[in-house]
C-alpha cells in the first residue's frame, strides 16, 4: 500500500500515548492501533481533524504517499 501512516513518530514526538490519544480524540484505543499499523481502509476526516489537534500537526505529519515501485512496472 502506498499510503503510509507515521501516526506512532507523532505519537513519540508529542510524548502522547496511544490510550491518551484514544481518549482525547474519542475513539477507541484498538482503532488508533489499527490506524497506527496501517491495517485501515481509510480513516473520517473528522477523525483526522481531531488527532492533528490533539498532536498539534498537519495530515501529512501522520500520513505519507510511497510509491510502490514493483505496481508501476
Amino acid at each position: 500500500m502506498p499510503i503510509v501512516v507515521n501516526l506512532d513518530v507523532m505519537l513519540a514526538k508529542r510524548k502522547i500515548r496511544s490510550r491518551d490519544l484514544a481518549e482525547q480524540v474519542g475513539i477507541t484505543e484498538q482503532n488508533i492501533s489499527l490506524l497506527k499499523s496501517g491495517k485501515v481502509k481509510g480513516v473520517r476526516f473528522d477523525t483526522l481533524e481531531k488527532i492533528c489537534a490533539v498532536l498539534d500537526c498537519q495530515p501529512g505529519d501522520i500520513l505519507e504517499y510511497r510509491p510502490d515501485t514493483e505496481e508501476e512496472s
